[in-house]
């Protein structure tokens, strides 16, 4: 899967966790996804990377680092790839957005924006130069394969992202927020997996909620909260979307 303008790049660049520091994370491996931790070195940031299988799917943040904000909570940052952040940063405040963090420079890998959409859901814009992203393979287990927003409003959603990047997001998901949806609207990481009841006996039992429901669609639909409030759906890797 590669990361392109279509794509939401959310899943890939970075999971950010509070007051995380890099070297604790990268012994802490998941095993219910069967992602491994490793500091990248040639990152500017040192920040820890995420693979599964040997591929590359995103990285951990440190959020006392001083790029982000004082009291940012815990969260996934999912990406939306631009020809032109600051020219993307303008267009979404426009049609109601606003801004977290400014859009700047981020070494030489590329230019990023963090926002909140008019729902409230978090989101940011990356403008790459040396790093477009990775790519790994379309079903790979364990990987992410979409991205769900659920909020009262999910055609006005899909079209302000569609105006901030000039096309449709092709992996992302906009659902009506229902009763099993989180607290507050936000994008959630939706990864594949072969076992999901196994993957849910194992986040249980590592102190992680976890639950399933049915959708509308008569789907089955799981999700596990980690203690710091982070959500991550899963699937049977069966099911194609």
């Amino acid at each position: 899967m590669t990361l392109d303008r279509q794509l939401l790049k959310s899943a890939l660049p970075k999971c950010a966790c509070k007051a995380v520091r890099a070297s604790d994370i990268q012994h802490r491996d998941d095993k219910e996804h069967g992602w491994r931790f490793a500091e990248d070195e040639d990152d500017w940031r040192k920040a820890t990377k995420t693979a599964v299988e040997g591929h590359s799917i995103g990285g951990v943040s440190d959020l006392t680092n001083p790029v982000h904000p004082s009291g940012t909570p815990a969260h996934v940052a999912y990406y939306l790839a631009v020809d032109d952040v600051d020219r993307g940063t303008e267009a979404a405040v426009e049609h109601g957005a606003q801004v977290v963090v400014a859009p700047f420079d981020a070494g030489e890998q590329g230019r990023p924006a963090t926002l909140t959409d008019p729902a409230g859901a978090a989101f940011s814009l990356w403008q790459a130069n040396h790093f477009t992203g990775w790519e790994f393979p379309l079903h790979l287990a364990g990987a992410p394969h979409r991205t769900v927003l659920a909020c009262e409003q999910p055609e006005e959603a899909r079209q302000l992202y569609r105006r901030v990047t000039g096309s449709p997001p092709a992996c992302a998901d906009f659902v009506a927020a229902g009763v099993s949806d989180a607290t507050a609207p936000q994008w959630e990481l939706l990864v594949a997996v072969e076992d999901v009841p196994g993957v849910l006996v194992r986040a249980r039992r590592h102190g992680q909620e976890a639950g399933t429901w049915s959708d509308g669609a008569g789907r089955t639909i799981s999700r596990i909260t980690s203690p710091e409030g982070l959500t991550v759906q899963v699937r049977d890797i069966s099911v194609r979307t």
